[in-house]
């Protein structure tokens, strides 16, 4: 008896078509955004020049406030945003049109100069509605992509990709940040603010140009998803009300037909809280070493750290889930966060640092990304861009209640140390809910509501 042929490295990997490859190279450009603009360079630019007429702490307050209206407006736009796009079939050109607004706003940054605090969150703002909307759409094409037995692999090498994106455009800008004469750019003593600050703004619109131009693939080789929503021409309702206003009569009757997916809204419910605890780690985790010593060096270095750990192990998540099942593997990485957490607390210099960045970089990827692709196996694929602007808003809340846990803390205690070790209760109670969730029972109420509609699309 012949042995079956080995699949090979690309299909191990999840990318052995091109339309599979352009989706995940999507991840490779947005995430461009998150490395160089939300998580290092702008962040520490908008505080030190954006804002830089104010005294420190206001800096910071203001980043936290521009943060917040981000996220909130985000929030409220995503599962809009998704149900008009299933409603037009148009998810790959809102895909293309919050592009253009998030790379648009990028290149603005450029132009941002000492005290131009308004200007500058007025870009951010719009930078981040252009990016996380992309990403709703682009998330929500996933179904229409995969197979059943390949979405895992696909979503984590989505994941992977992002990473080497990200970490890459990052060490390059880093590397002309730190040494800008080996560049050709401005340095040494005597420099005007404009040219002391080239350096920072040729970042920026450099995401402009990273995002802009690799997202090329997913618009040329990505097919739009055929209109699989019941059609309201019948009704004689006109085009207007078709894509404008049905969307928010339709936004009312997801929330209640989500529930009726028990379990994908319980996978839902359990994506929130352990989310909320990852995503703590990510947003505090510089702010918490800050505090204890340890220099701005130390945690740039442990940002790429995080990036380029995470590469392999996205993937490495994704074939996991492929032996022993995504819900299994989203299992083990909470246990590694809980061993983060503790690790976490008992960290005192750089080492640890550098450390714990390694940790994190094994299990951030593949669990958000097995997240990801473990809900989109539960949706019917006509409702995945309301159920994914849904899944949005999940996200955004999950940025809510760990920084929340560490204010208190710190207020109480006057240290965030034991904070570290509260992030266990969002894994410990967010494993608890994922329990609840019987995979294949969910995967087969999605697939019944799809026949479903065909069926009544032929009768």
């Amino acid at each position: 008896m012949s042995s079956p042929p080995r699949k090979s490295v690309l299909a191990r990997i999840g990318l052995d078509r091109p339309e599979l490859r352009a989706w995940a190279m999507y991840d490779w450009a947005v995430s461009s955004f998150q490395t160089t603009i939300q998580v290092a360079v702008f962040q520490i630019f908008f505080v030190s020049v954006a804002a830089g007429h104010l005294d420190k702490a206001a800096g910071t307050a203001a980043w936290a406030s521009v943060n917040a209206i981000s996220a909130v407006l985000v929030a409220v736009l995503s599962p809009v945003l998704g149900a008009i796009s299933d409603v037009a079939a148009a998810k790959k050109k809102m895909l293309g049109v919050f592009m253009v607004l998030g790379v648009s706003a990028c290149a603005g940054m450029f132009f941002v100069d000492r005290g131009e605090l308004t200007f500058a969150s007025w870009l951010y703002v719009l930078a981040t509605i252009g990016a996380t909307a992309s990403v709703v759409f682009y998330e929500a094409l996933l179904p229409h992509l995969t197979r059943p037995d390949e979405v895992d692999r696909v979503s984590s090498a989505g994941y992977a990709l992002g990473y080497v994106g990200g970490g890459l455009l990052l060490a390059i800008n880093l590397a002309w940040i730190l040494s800008p004469a080996t560049f050709g750019l401005p340095s040494g003593e005597g420099l005007s603010e404009r040219a002391q600050t080239l350096p920072a703004r040729l970042a920026f619109l450099s995401v402009a140009v990273w995002w802009l131009v690799f997202s090329w693939p997913i618009l040329r080789r990505v097919k739009e998803p055929p209109k699989l929503l019941e059609s309201d021409e019948s009704s004689g309702a006109s085009g207007f009300f078709t894509i404008v206003i049905a969307p928010f009569v339709r936004l009312g009757e997801t929330i209640r037909t989500l529930r009726s997916f028990k379990h994908a809204f319980l996978m839902l419910g359990a994506f929130l809280v352990y989310n909320d605890g990852i995503q703590t780690i990510i947003r505090m985790a510089t702010a918490y070493g800050t505090e204890i010593g340890i220099g701005q060096d130390s945690l740039i270095v442990a940002v790429l750290i995080v990036q380029f750990v995470g590469i392999p192990f996205a993937f490495l998540f994704g074939m996991l889930a492929g032996r022993i099942g995504a819900k299994t593997s989203i299992f083990i990485g909470l246990l590694a966060y809980t061993g983060i957490s503790i690790v976490g607390y008992f960290m005192q210099s750089a080492r640890d640092f550098y450390l714990l960045a390694g940790m994190v970089g094994m299990v951030q990827g593949g669990t958000q990304a097995l997240s990801r692709s473990l809900f989109s196996s539960m949706v019917p694929a006509h409702k995945s861009g309301e159920f994914f602007g849904f899944y949005s808003v999940f996200e955004k809340f999950a940025n809510v209640f760990g920084p929340l846990l560490f204010a208190v803390t710190i207020w109480a205690t006057g240290s965030s140390r034991a904070a570290i070790l509260g992030v266990i209760a969002f894994f410990a109670v967010g494993a608890w809910i994922l329990s609840l969730v019987d995979v294949e029972a969910g995967r087969r109420m999605a697939r019944d509501a799809e026949r479903d509609l065909l069926a009544a699309e032929k009768s």
